[in-house]
């Protein structure tokens, strides 16, 4: 210490250095509440910024028509199809038509060699004259033996039963027996012939094939010269179809939408070779038997149609659209706002929505604004699960409206209540998003 120093300026430094030190605890308390303080402010600021939210995504109910349809495969069919075979073998010697060919009723389409059977059928006929013949030579004998039996009957009057002998007369009765049998017999001779010979002409005809019906030749498996082998089953010649202009589509049915599909049900198909074009079709029965293939039952059901273009064509397999019910100028929302349920997703929070908070609240992060009342839409959500309701989007929250429900086509479905209007805006979906 110098030797200048005086005790008042040494009184006076003692002093100053007891202020600093007093005043040493004051500052470094105010430096930690300020460290706290930021602190607070910098992790309730990062909580805010992590905070999720939520963004209802919303659409506008329409107003239009729904449909529901009932989908099921087939082929198209003939109305009318009929398979044209031979009852008789023999060769064909010529073959008139071909596949596609249009043919009328009783046409010609082939013929058989018929050889053999005129001959038969000539030999029948010349059986027949033969036998119409010997009724000739029958009804003769019965005359000339009753002619007989009359002269010895005359001659017994005449003679006082005198003449002629008993055995005379008993053969001359006899005799007319015999002839009248033999005309019986030779009269049902002719019988057997006439049928002989008509069963001949019958085969005659067959060997002349002719179309049964009207149509087109969908098929031909007979050529010129082929022999036709008649054994046990008649050989497929030829397949005509009934006027292809109006045509039959029998289509499968699922067990689980046959109870919806009726006759009189208007219905709409595709076919792969028009794939861009549309077809009406009209139900017209639907089968009360089942079929079961690989344990999956289905029913049948057949459509009628026009094809006045004759662009379709039999065998093509069909895509079909059954209406089976229908419902017009209705408010309809999609699937997914009816499916829609807050309590099951992120909390409704929006990014819009504020809570006054106190300076306090400010600074210690606390749990999402909106938290409680999540928890009271979950409730509300739970306490009526079982009812139909569409979501709102109010102030920024969901809010729930009770509707009723009809047609559902799997996209669309048909709403109606008293708080909805066309252009209401109902939530779809929700998608979790962070505040700025």
């Amino acid at each position: 210490m110098p030797q200048n120093t005086s005790p008042a300026d040494l009184a006076a430094v003692i002093h100053a250095h007891d202020q600093r030190r007093r005043r040493h605890p004051l500052l470094f308390a105010c430096s930690l509440l300020l460290t706290a303080v930021a602190l607070i402010l910098l992790f309730g600021h990062l909580a805010r910024v992590r905070q999720p939210g939520t963004v209802f995504v919303t659409t506008d109910l329409q107003r239009g028509d729904i449909r529901l349809l009932v989908t099921a495969t087939g082929t198209l069919e003939p109305t009318n199809k009929v398979t044209v075979g031979s009852e008789l073998s023999g060769t064909a010697l010529e073959v008139l038509v071909s596949s596609n060919d249009r043919v009328r009723k009783d046409q010609v389409l082939a013929r058989l060699d018929a050889r053999k059977l005129t001959q038969q059928t000539d030999s029948s006929r010349a059986a027949l004259a033969a036998a119409r013949a010997k009724v000739l030579q029958a009804r003769a004998t019965v005359t000339e033996s009753e002619a007989t039996l009359a002269r010895a009957r005359n001659l017994q009057q005449l003679s006082a039963g005198q003449l002629p002998a008993g055995a005379d007369m008993d053969a001359a009765v006899a005799a007319v027996a015999r002839a009248r049998a033999n005309l019986a017999g030779a009269e049902a001779e002719v019988a057997a012939a006439a049928a002989q010979l008509q069963a001949n002409e019958t085969d005659l005809a067959k060997t002349v094939i002719r179309s049964p019906i009207d149509g087109i030749v969908l098929t031909r498996s007979l050529e010129p010269g082929q022999t036709v082998a008649a054994s046990f089953t008649a050989p497929e010649l030829f397949v005509i179809a009934e006027q292809l202009e109006q045509m039959k589509l029998k289509v499968s049915v699922a067990e689980a939408d046959i109870a919806r599909v009726v006759a009189g049900q208007d219905a709409s198909f595709t076919v792969d070779a028009w794939p861009e074009r549309t077809y009406s079709a009209l139900v017209t029965k639907v089968a009360y038997s089942s079929t079961i293939t690989d344990n999956v039952v289905t029913y049948q059901a057949e459509l009628q149609l026009a094809n006045t273009e004759l662009s379709l064509r039999p065998g093509m397999t069909a895509t079909v659209d059954i209406r089976v019910a229908e419902a017009k100028d209705v408010l309809l929302a999609p699937l997914a706002a009816l499916r829609f349920d807050p309590a099951a997703g992120t909390p409704p929070t929006t990014t819009t929505t504020t809570e006054k908070k106190s300076f306090l609240q400010s600074l210690v992060p606390g749990p999402p604004p909106s938290e409680k009342k999540h928890r009271d839409t979950a409730d509300t959500a739970t306490a009526t699960a079982a009812d139909s309701r569409l979501w709102l989007l109010r102030d920024g929250h969901p809010a729930a409206v009770s509707v009723s429900v009809g047609l559902n086509n799997g996209r669309l479905v048909e709403v109606a209540g008293n708080d909805l209007r066309e252009g209401l805006s109902v939530i779809v979906r929700s998608t979790g998003g962070t505040t700025p």
